[in-house]
């Protein structure tokens, strides 16, 4: 069963996807199917289809349910889509939304690390927290772990990590410690499990490929997928060529710090994929008219840089 769970699981290029919506404030699922085929025509190898990006704690459970389960219509098999959703505090309500998420048939179902303790609260209570809603929740579909930086970031300890991927049940982290030793010392935790490790980080991403990690999920690729997806697959055969591109996504990365998701969104504005950047999360009319000069330029070097590595 886990060698089976495992392969729904690729290596590559994960996108945490942003949520498109409606003047009227509701999803727009319209521009999420053509969403859909954008990151799949990028050669991303997954999607993460409910996560902060996705601005899932200002969406209902209804409405992540619907979004997750259309995506993974939408993708058909060509690639695994992964969700996760529970933002709730109460445990009785996490375990209802991580079962109705996982009742979407997505690949892996995604658990949220700071939603498992309190951030005063040692690993024992998170541990025996975890150990109480694995009891609770599906056998049969894989499971994941997000460290989201909302509402607090909890980097799950190399030492936790190999306990819980000696449970058989996790196969997915999305790692937002940004720190390459960190890393390293997870990697080194999980050697011979079904748990695999993916950098959220464009920084530290060749340095952590060089040490094993599985792939990218991280926020900039809803700006330029292809360009971490040729990275994956060339730094082995191309390191000069793969070490200068990191230099160039380290430095585009700091657009994050703009207003996102705001800026993604207007991105793929200019991609033709969404027809506005209305978001719930942030204000878009704080989006001023330099920050839009700011993608759009990000936009042309994304396309030079696409034209010189890819094409």
């Amino acid at each position: 069963m886990l060698n089976q769970l495992q392969s729904h699981i690729p290596d590559g290029v994960w996108p945490t996807m942003v949520t498109p919506f409606k003047e009227n404030g509701q999803i727009d699922f319209v521009a999420q199917e053509r969403a859909v085929e954008w990151y799949i025509r990028q050669g991303v190898d997954g999607l993460f289809a409910v996560c902060q990006s996705s601005e899932m704690f200002h969406l209902s459970l209804q409405e992540r349910v619907k979004l997750a389960s259309f995506i993974k219509e939408k993708a058909a098999g060509r690639v695994p889509v992964i969700a996760s959703g529970h933002i709730s505090e109460d445990f009785d309500d996490q375990v209802k939304e991580l079962t109705s998420m996982a009742a979407t048939g997505i690949d892996a179902l995604v658990l949220i690390t700071n939603r498992l303790a309190n951030e005063d609260e040692p690993d024992e209570v998170w541990k025996a927290n975890l150990e109480k809603l694995l009891s609770r929740l599906p056998e049969d579909i894989p499971l994941s772990f997000y460290e989201c930086p909302f509402p607090y970031k909890r980097i799950i300890s190399p030492e936790l990590l190999q306990w819980c991927a000696s449970t058989g049940r996790f196969h997915f982290l999305k790692d937002t410690s940004c720190d390459t030793d960190n890393i390293r010392q997870k990697l080194e935790a999980v050697q011979d499990s079904s748990l695999k490790i993916y950098n959220a980080n464009s920084a530290t991403l060749l340095e952590t490929l060089r040490l094993g990690i599985a792939g990218y999920s991280g926020v900039m690729a809803n700006f330029h997928p292809d360009l971490y997806v040729w990275l994956l697959k060339n730094w082995e055969n191309e390191p000069k060529r793969a070490e200068t591109l990191t230099n160039l996504l380290s430095m585009t990365s700091l657009i994050e710090r703009q207003l996102y998701p705001v800026n993604a969104k207007y991105y793929l504005m200019l991609e033709g994929v969404f027809d506005n950047y209305y978001c719930r999360v942030k204000n878009h009319r704080d989006f001023t008219a330099t920050n839009r000069l700011e993608i759009r330029q990000l936009h042309q070097l994304s396309k030079q840089l696409s034209e010189q590595f890819i094409l």
